[in-house]
């Protein structure tokens, strides 16, 4: 009898060893790797930069407001400007719910801002889409963009709070920049990023005035003559009627372009 109970209580001490002590071999799960959004826009209102016609602008605040966001893994390579379809392989949720951004937070230091980070298959995400939407409570209520901050210009200066309300929808292919994004490799991060151009509506008092940018921007001009007592608070719906005809439609088509991924173009509709 003393020979059989021996062995088992060997065996059991044992065992109990063994399931205290670390499994060193134990395998990592495949969704460990992550994808970050992120959402950028750029020293243009970090930094403030000058209008196409002259005016020095600097911004407290950019609100954007997006949504639905998807990544894809485009097969073939998603071309905005060739393409209308993304073809997707593979696809993952970035953001499902409706996300306020400041984009004119921080200097030209810092970094794109984080909107949101999810587990996803490694793979090579190389295709983006997503939506300008209008915000249902808060400073981006019934708007999907809000701009605030100050413009000089020869002595005088403007204050002002632009609010645009368009809904867009924009499909954007690879990030181009100094860097490539949406590689996710096992166990890795890497993001993807929105990337909003606001000199497409002021234009860029450093390019050309006959670059192609320039032409299709509005300018401040026409937004600082609607300006009383050195003030601007201003709604589209308001611009649509104040503006000239000509001067609200430069402004429409460039709100639809301001969606970018780094220098990459998208198709906004």
């Amino acid at each position: 009898m003393i020979k059989q109970i021996l062995p088992l209580t060997i065996f059991l001490s044992l065992s109990l060893l063994s399931s205290c002590s670390p499994n060193k071999t134990a395998k990592i799960p495949d969704n460990n790797s992550t994808l970050a959004l992120v959402a950028n826009g750029e020293n243009f209102v970090r930094q403030g930069f000058l209008s196409k016609d002259g005016w020095n602008l600097s911004f407290n605040h950019v609100y954007v407001n997006l949504a639905n966001v998807t990544a894809y893994e485009s097969d073939p390579p998603f071309n905005a400007e060739t393409v209308k379809e993304i073809k997707a392989k593979k696809q993952v949720s970035l953001l499902d719910t409706i996300k306020t951004v400041d984009l004119a937070e921080g200097d030209e230091k810092t970094a794109p801002i984080l909107v949101n980070k999810i587990n996803a298959e490694p793979g090579l995400y190389n295709a983006l889409s997503w939506n300008l939407v209008k915000g249902s409570d808060g400073i981006t209520k019934n708007q999907s963009i809000v701009m605030v901050g100050i413009a000089k210009k020869d002595g005088k200066n403007v204050n002002f709070s632009i609010s645009l309300n368009p809904e867009l929808s924009y499909q954007c292919g690879e990030f181009i920049g100094d860097e490539r994004k949406g590689i996710v490799t096992k166990n890795g991060t890497a993001e993807v990023e929105v990337t909003m151009h606001f000199d497409h509506i002021f234009g860029d008092r450093n390019l050309p005035a006959d670059d192609e940018l320039n032409v299709g921007a509005i300018g401040f001009e026409p937004l600082a003559k609607l300006a009383q007592n050195d003030n601007l608070t201003i709604t589209m719906e308001q611009l649509s009627q104040k503006l000239k005809p000509e001067e609200y439609q430069k402004l429409t088509k460039s709100v639809q372009s301001l969606g970018h991924v780094g220098e990459g173009h998208c198709y906004g509709k």
